[in-house]
């Protein structure tokens, strides 16, 4: 099988289903963000000093970001056969992160992103994991999608700050913050 196809030389793309759509769709923007954070999160998981847990935990995410992506390529009134996106995800990511911060100092002022390497990108991953959001909540507020992959995305980016923190502290990395100055 070829991995080129040539349907969307002329700028057009299919979703599951057969809908042909414009590569430049919000509902493209979003599922390629989740796609670039994939990637992201590749690079940190080839890392060879990634402490413990996360390896595994990074393993499973990639894994469940292409279950989001393909949720999200097949509009719900798509007659199309997935598995749609619940809340377990989320909820599995709160026992993560609470099993994680019992590690870490409390939070008494803003954590500037960086640390080690794996720390820094970490961060990195977290931003992207907020474009996708907020571009996953804009395309809900112009086409219905599954809810939970809102709170999903959401309780990774939260995920992705904590393992950033968890990282830094177990490769001996000084966390560095910030005071907000108050008026």
């Amino acid at each position: 099988m070829k991995i080129y196809t040539r349907t969307g030389d002329k700028g057009k793309t299919g979703l599951f289903g057969g809908q042909r759509v414009a590569k430049s769709a919000l509902r493209l923007h979003a599922y390629g963000s989740l796609d670039e954070l994939n990637a992201c999160l590749g690079v940190i998981a080839a890392e060879k000093n990634l402490p413990v847990p996360l390896p595994k935990q990074i393993e499973i995410i990639q894994s469940l970001l292409f279950q989001i992506g393909a949720d999200l390529a097949t509009p719900l009134e798509s007659s199309a056969n997935i598995l749609r996106m619940t809340e377990a995800p989320a909820m599995q990511m709160e026992q993560w992160i609470d099993a994680l911060e019992v590690e870490l100092a409390p939070l008494t002022r803003f954590i500037l992103p960086g640390g080690s390497k794996a720390g820094a990108e970490l961060h990195f991953a977290r931003t992207i994991c907020r474009r996708a959001e907020r571009l996953i909540v804009e395309l809900d507020e112009k086409e219905e999608i599954t809810k939970a992959i809102i709170m999903i995305v959401n309780r990774l980016s939260d995920y992705l700050f904590v393992a950033a923190r968890y990282a830094n502290k177990k490769l001996g990395a000084e966390e560095k913050g910030v005071e907000i100055p108050r008026g």
